[in-house]
């Protein structure tokens, strides 16, 4: 049986992920220097994309009469930027190291997204609009990586 409390307390989630994201590629965009032009257009899409997710989860959030979520982060997110800061004084602002935690990030917003689909009372309408969520936000998970790698090796 759907259960609207359940469903609006996992939107809720994900809105927060995406808005750890959101902080996160800016934080990400204030690290880079003048040579990185291709990271800032990725990331500024990145953002874009966390955005309207966000948008589609707040929609969705309503049309089940709860309130969403749009303005906090997760506690996790804020000690990934916390640690994020805390690293940078140690390694500096170098591509790789924007780019490790890039990917730190991407694997928690997986790991939130998966969670979210193993949750009980979670409607069908529901599971594809996550699924769907989260088959982009892998897309974007797989081009830092990509990127990572290739500045590692």
């Amino acid at each position: 049986m759907e259960n609207t409390a359940i469903n609006s307390e996992i939107l809720n989630d994900l809105i927060q992920i995406n808005n750890d994201r959101v902080a996160g590629y800016e934080k990400a965009l204030s690290e880079l220097s003048d040579q990185d032009s291709d990271l800032r257009s990725l990331f500024s899409e990145m953002i874009r994309q966390s955005k309207q997710h966000k948008a589609t989860l707040t929609q969705e959030v309503q049309v089940l009469g709860s309130s969403a979520e749009t303005a906090s982060t997760t506690t996790s997110g804020k000690i990934y930027r916390a640690w994020m800061d805390l690293k940078a004084v140690f390694t500096g602002n170098d591509r790789e190291t924007v780019l490790n935690n890039c990917e730190f990030g991407e694997d928690a917003a997986q790991k939130a997204y998966k969670t979210a689909l193993e949750a009980d009372g979670l409607s069908v309408h529901l599971k594809n609009i996550i699924s769907e969520q989260k088959a982009d936000l892998y897309s974007s998970h797989n081009k830092i990586k990509e990127l990572r790698d290739r500045v590692s090796s």
